[in-house]
């Protein structure tokens, strides 16, 4: 079972840039050849129009005089991925200037029209139509010499294979859009004594993109301080419409909660803000105290409306999270609690805030006397991940600053579970759950984002049009039980 929550915002949709080709030296030659290329170009770029893009087709190029023509077309329209098609054999001198000039990621396809040819009928026209393959190693080797970066799909027009391949570039170029032109909200301050959750932010625009915005608790208390009884009123109906609400929880704890959601939302408008990491201690019941223990619902609701809430002052994880997002996955705040040898899972989760939309059931409300390490009291979200396929999914930060990708593909078991008002899962790796812990905490920081589903695959090719690299943790240690 999964809650939706209507996104806050939509998502900017990245733009693919499609260019196909061949040589023009064979359109003499072999009359029939250029329409029947032609026609494969028009399937692809139909396919890649089922995609959750927008398609600026640049047409079919036969020289290195049309390349620079669709060069400037696809440079003009700010591609986030360029895909070029190969049909048949083309020099590598019609390709080398659209991905100089555009700059964006390359995408080499080669695609030829069905499995495999026809040797009894065809000639050499009919097996030019399939030889693709041919000019992708001269066009690779010229990349390279170029110092192009380029990754590239084979297959075949109706291939699922290759189009699930395809596919992963063109969502890893809709991530990549999402950090490269997002406004990332930084609220309050450290954690005190947290060293690895402190990042350096000129290495986030340097490597991810994107913007931090530095925000003040006082910004987010003026506007909790003007939210109207019918804002509260309306969001304690949606608030009601998600969660089932526990007795725990006290009606003046839940009504504050509520007006804090609402001016977070509108902190988010006001500041454009794609995500937000948030910490403030506070003191002795004072205002920002209160504005911290009451976050965490409406901060809840904001990561399921597409815009990743995290506490702790984690900017790291709410981009974590952001990335788990927009792949589909969720993507909740989570960190180690336990290690279960009995049952070989590892207990992980966090005191909120969740994305409700990876709920395996109808999220709870409860309310909490006390969050653990942290000042305040009130209303905090609690559920499991919804059971089956998951992935972990960290950015850690090492000694020279460079960012990187952490992941570890588990399983979420059924079982018994803390009701104290955490997002708790288990987690099954294939592996001793100490082994595991080690492991992962060997590469991994403190917090991270867990998500549904298997995205190691995903989140390499996220990684690859950054430029990051990414570490698995895969179930290589000794089998649980051994």
């Amino acid at each position: 079972m999964t809650t939706e929550v209507t996104r806050f915002r939509p998502s900017q949709r990245p733009v693919i840039g499609l260019v196909a080709g061949g040589l023009g030296a064979y359109w003499p030659q072999f009359p029939n050849l250029l329409p029947q290329l032609e026609l494969s170009a028009a399937a692809v770029s139909g396919r890649l129009g089922q995609f959750d893009a927008v398609v600026v087709d640049a047409g079919f190029i036969s020289d290195a005089q049309e390349a620079g023509r669709a060069a400037e077309m696809l440079r003009a329209a700010g591609c986030d991925l360029i895909v070029m098609f190969l049909t048949t054999y083309m020099t590598a001198t019609m390709v080398v200037p659209i991905a100089q000039r555009t700059g964006a990621p390359v995408l080499l396809i080669n695609l030829q029209p069905t499995e495999s040819m026809d040797h009894a009928s065809f000639g050499t026209g009919e097996w030019l139509a399939y030889c693709g393959c041919c000019p992708l190693p001269e066009v690779a080797n010229a990349f390279e010499r170029c110092g192009i970066a380029f990754r590239s799909v084979s297959g075949y027009l109706a291939d699922e294979r290759a189009w699930e391949r395809i596919g992963r570039w063109v969502k890893a170029a809709a991530v990549r859009k999402a950090l490269r032109t997002g406004r990332h909200g930084l609220m309050g301050h450290l954690y005190p004594g947290m060293y690895d959750v402190s990042t350096d932010l000129t290495f986030i625009p340097a490597m991810l993109g994107g913007h931090v915005e530095v925000l003040e608790m006082d910004d987010l208390r003026v506007l909790v301080a003007k939210v109207t009884a019918k804002e509260v009123a309306d969001k304690l109906d949606q608030v009601r419409s998600v969660f089932d609400i526990d007795s725990s929880v006290e009606v003046e704890d839940l009504d504050w909660a509520a007006q804090v959601s609402v001016g977070l939302d509108h902190l988010v408008d006001e500041f454009a803000l794609g995500s937000l990491a948030y910490y403030h201690r506070g003191r002795d019941g004072e205002m920002h105290e209160r504005l911290g223990a009451g976050l965490i619902l409406g901060a809840s609701l904001l990561t399921a409306a597409g815009v990743p809430a995290c506490g702790e002052y984690e900017l790291r994880t709410s981009l974590a999270m952001l990335v788990m997002d927009r792949l589909g996955a969720g993507g909740s705040f989570t960190e180690m609690q336990a290690l279960n040898f009995r049952d070989g899972v590892v207990e992980m989760g966090h005191d909120g805030p969740a994305h409700l939309a990876i709920s395996e059931g109808r999220p709870l409300l409860r309310g909490l006397g006390v969050f653990h390490g942290k000042r305040g009291w009130g209303v905090s979200v609690e559920f499991d991940v919804a059971h089956g396929p998951v992935t972990a999914f960290g950015i850690s930060q090492g000694r020279h600053g460079n960012l990187r990708f952490v992941v570890s593909e588990g399983t979420v078991r059924a079982g018994p579970l803390l009701q104290i008002g955490n997002t708790t899962s288990r987690v099954d790796f294939a592996c001793d759950p100490g082994a595991w812990c080690d492991a992962w905490s060997a590469q991994s920081a403190h917090h991270w984002a867990l998500g549904t589903g298997h995205r190691a695959g995903d989140l390499s090719a996220v990684a690859e049009l950054l430029g990051i690299e990414v570490i698995e943790v895969a179930s290589k240690a000794r089998p649980f039980g051994s």
